[in-house]
Parts: structure tokens; C-alpha cells; sequence
């Protein structure tokens, strides 16, 4: 880090300056205000220590400057002559800390160790942004990868069509995202998005679902429905979980895809509807045509052009990338970061919940991480034994720059509950004389690392 000391006394600035240099900072010592204010703009420090008494105006116009070229720069405060009212005036005009001489050495050295890890982690996470930025040109789906960019490709081309879309992917990889992206990109955007899961209602309510009723058409149908594809007449109709659609609607299906007409139950008067139709599918089609489950003429009218949404554990890059974007998205307005470290035992992690999982883990990170300002490895990780190599294996931070004693302190208080609950086969009453706590002590601090499941009873299992 490069910082700039301004200190009229020679014996503080030589003995802090070589202790700076020695946890490797580059130091340039000034002695008066006027050098310091010069040196700001010529040299564009990443951190200042100025005392408040030097030859000139002395270190507060140095403090106000620096605020108006950088407001984000750190700014240390060195004084003999320490006042309340002049400690409040600093911190009000921005400077980072106000140290009272004489001080310890290890002391500022700490400091600036602090100040440059989170320098490192808001460069870090200003890239990250930049790329996901780069990466977000289809409506909010996310990828920076080779096969997300081909994908991303194929998607602008075929959009601006009426060609029916096929969307093959893992449960929890973004065909419905997809789907909206193309509906989005097409010209039917001022007209409706209609989706439904064909997986989600058994096959009499999908029928009525899908193409309505007429008052009468069976018990309960008092009145007229309309159904969900004259809902999205004009605009696109998502069919999602297509492989789970029962064969007798099926057929249903394929007259629609040919005369672009539907009948409602208990009519016989066609409608037009005027829609775009894509279709998801968590499996490979040919497949359950192979089976005897999907009909192989409705396969042909559905897959003429088909997007293949790769599963997250081969979108080599993009964890960190959708980590960053679920985090912006999930706490607005505050500033919390995922370490390097953090980052690279997610990319290590299969994903089998591929998007949908990573983005809970962000979540349980946001939720778990409090009021500190950066998520630790363990507040991301769910309990489960799937995970246990990943955390084994996560590289540790940096040893050389101080982490805050509260996370560091966090961490291990988790690590000593869990080792004391698997010693004691999860016997809670004597996993507390273990750590020589109190059961209730022990079940808030359960509650605390999520260590518990939610709602669970203070009594031993």
C-alpha cells in the first residue's frame, strides 16, 4: 500500500516509516502541511498519516483535502494534544481513526493492514462487478463463461423470431429466465408472459388450466374460464416442465403448435391464439420419446431451435460472478463482501441445485453475517456432509494482513460447538460441560451458527 506520512518530529517518522516498510508498505515522509496537500495530488497515496501539528495549516486541511480528492481514501490522525471536540471534529470531516501519541508502532502498522485487505476486497469486488456487468446483456442471466457466452449468442438470434423455443436444462439452471429473456428480446415484449409447470397440477386441473372451460363443462365450473394460452394470446407462453406433460394432453398440445387454435372444455368453437410458444425440459426429449412418454411428432413441432443451459459446475468462472450478483441483489445499499477464499471453495463446490442453490447460499450468507461487512466461509456452507471437503480444503486467508477478532473469533466458537457435538454423538447436555457452558448458552449459540434445525426444542435429541 502506498501511504503518505506526513510527521514534523524525525525520531516518529523514521521509526514508523521503517515499521511500515518492514510489513511491506511503500512510505513517502513529508514534514510540513504544504508537501502533504502537494503530495496528494501528485502521488495519490492510498493512505494517509498526517500528525495535526506541523509547520503550516496543520494535518486537518491535509484530512480535508484528501477527503475532496479521494473521499474514499483512509486518513489516520497523529496528535500530542488530544481533544475531545478535535477527535469529533475529525471523525466528522472523515478521517478513518485519531490516534493519541505516544502510540505503538504495531499498532498503526495493524491499522493500515486492515485498511489494505478491504482496499484489496472493494477492488476485487469492482471487478467483479465490471465483469458481471460485461456478463449481464440478456436480461438479467449471468454468465461470463465460453459455453454462457455461445448460449447468450444463439439466444439475440433466435429472440427477435416467432421460432419456437426448446430450453433444455438441470432443475435450478435459468429456463425460466431464459424463456423471459427471449420474450423480452422479441417483438411481443409489450405483450403478456404467461408460464406455467406442466409438473406442478395433476392432469384434469392442467387441462383446465391450459386451455379454460365453459360454465357447466364439469363440477364445479360455474362460470366461464378462459385458460393460459388465450392469456398470453399476442404475446409468449412458457411451458415449463414439458417432459412431465401426460400423453392425452399431448396431443392436445400438438393441434395448438399446428393451428395456432384452441378449444375450451366443454365447447367445440375454436379460438385463435396468437402466441409464441417455449417449452422447457429438465431431461433430454428423445429420451422419454425412447420411452414411450413423449410423443415423437409433438418433439419435432417443439424442438426447432433448441438452447442448451449447461449445468453450473461446468461454467468454469461464473460462480464468483453470480455470487457477486445475488449478493448485490440480496443487500442493497450495505456494504458486504465474500473473500477470495470464500470464492474459490464455492468454484470447488458440484452445485447439484446448480443457480438456485449457490443463490441460497448467498442468502444464508447475508442472513447469517450480521452486521460485519464480510461473509465467512461458514455462514455460506449449509449443513451438509456434501460440503465438509469443500471447507476442509478452503485456502486460508492471508496470515500476514490481521483479520477483525470478532470474525476470527466467530469462526473458531463454531468450529469447537460442532467438534463438541459430534464427540458427544449431538448429546447436548454434555456437550455443554464439554466447553463449559450452560445447555441454554449452548442452544443459542446452536441457534446462532445455524447449527440447529429451525424451531427445534432446547431438550437433549
Amino acid at each position: 500500500m502506498r501511504i503518505l506520512l506526513a510527521e514534523d518530529e524525525i525520531t516518529i517518522a523514521v521509526t514508523l516509516g521503517d515499521a511500515l516498510e518492514a510489513a511491506g508498505h511503500q512510505v513517502l515522509h513529508v514534514a510540513n502541511t504544504a508537501a502533504a496537500v502537494a503530495a496528494l495530488s501528485s502521488e495519490a497515496p492510498e493512505c494517509v498519516i498526517t500528525d495535526i501539528r506541523m509547520p503550516g495549516v496543520g494535518g486537518m486541511s491535509v484530512l480535508a483535502r484528501s477527503k475532496e480528492l479521494d473521499p474514499e481514501r483512509p486518513v489516520v490522525l497523529m496528535t500530542g494534544f488530544a481533544t475531545v471536540d478535535q477527535a469529533v471534529e475529525a471523525m466528522r470531516l472523515g478521517a478513518a481513526n485519531y490516534v493519541q501519541k505516544p502510540f505503538r508502532n504495531e499498532a498503526i502498522v495493524a491499522m493500515v493492514g486492515t485498511f489494505a485487505r478491504v482496499r484489496s476486497l472493494e477492488a476485487e469486488n469492482d471487478g467483479l462487478r465490471r465483469e458481471l456487468a460485461a456478463a449481464h446483456g440478456i436480461e438479467g442471466v449471468v454468465g461470463a463463461s465460453t459455453s454462457m457466452q455461445a448460449l447468450f449468442q444463439r439466444l439475440r438470434t433466435v429472440a427477435p423470431t416467432d421460432a419456437t423455443v426448446l430450453v433444455q436444462g438441470e432443475s435450478g439452471t435459468g429456463k425460466e429466465r431464459i424463456a423471459r429473456a427471449i420474450h423480452q428480446l422479441s417483438g411481443r415484449t409489450k405483450g403478456p408472459f404467461v408460464a406455467i409447470s406442466c409438473a406442478a397440477l395433476p392432469e384434469t386441473l392442467l387441462e383446465s388450466e391450459l386451455f379454460g372451460h365453459e360454465k357447466g363443462a364439469f363440477t364445479d365450473a360455474r362460470k366461464e374460464r378462459r385458460g393460459r394460452f388465450e392469456m398470453a394470446n399476442g404475446g409468449t407462453f412458457f411451458l415449463d416442465d414439458i417432459d412431465d406433460m401426460p400423453l392425452a394432453l399431448q396431443v392436445k398440445l400438438l393441434r395448438v403448435l399446428q393451428e395456432r387454435e384452441i378449444e375450451r372444455l366443454g365447447s367445440e368453437a375454436p379460438v385463435d391464439v396468437d402466441i409464441r410458444v417455449v417449452a422447457a425440459t429438465k431431461v433430454p426429449l428423445r429420451a422419454r420419446v425412447a420411452e414411450g412418454r413423449f410423443r415423437e411428432d409433438l418433439f419435432y413441432r417443439l424442438d426447432v431451435v433448441r438452447l442448451v443451459l449447461p449445468p453450473l459446475r461446468e461454467r468454469g468462472g461464473d460462480v464468483p460472478l453470480l455470487a457477486q450478483h445475488f449478493l448485490a441483489r440480496q443487500s442493497p445499499g450495505r456494504t458486504l463482501t465474500i473473500p477470495r477464499d470464500a470464492l474459490t471453495a464455492l468454484e470447488k463446490y458440484s452445485w447439484p441445485g446448480n443457480v438456485r442453490e449457490l443463490e441460497h447460499a448467498v442468502l444464508r450468507g447475508v442472513s447469517l453475517a450480521g452486521t460485519r461487512t464480510e461473509i465467512a466461509l461458514e455462514d455460506l456452507l449449509p449443513d451438509d456432509p456434501r460440503w465438509k471437503s469443500i471447507s476442509e480444503t478452503a485456502p486460508s486467508a492471508d496470515d500476514s494482513v490481521p483479520r477483525p477478532l470478532r470474525e476470527v473469533l466467530h469462526a473458531r466458537e463454531r468450529q469447537e460447538i460442532e467438534k463438541a457435538l459430534k464427540a458427544t454423538s449431538g448429546a447436548r447436555m454434555k456437550a455443554a460441560d464439554m466447553l463449559g457452558i450452560s445447555r441454554k448458552v449452548l442452544w443459542e449459540k446452536i441457534k446462532e451458527h445455524g447449527l440447529g434445525e429451525p424451531g427445534e426444542a432446547l431438550a437433549d435429541p
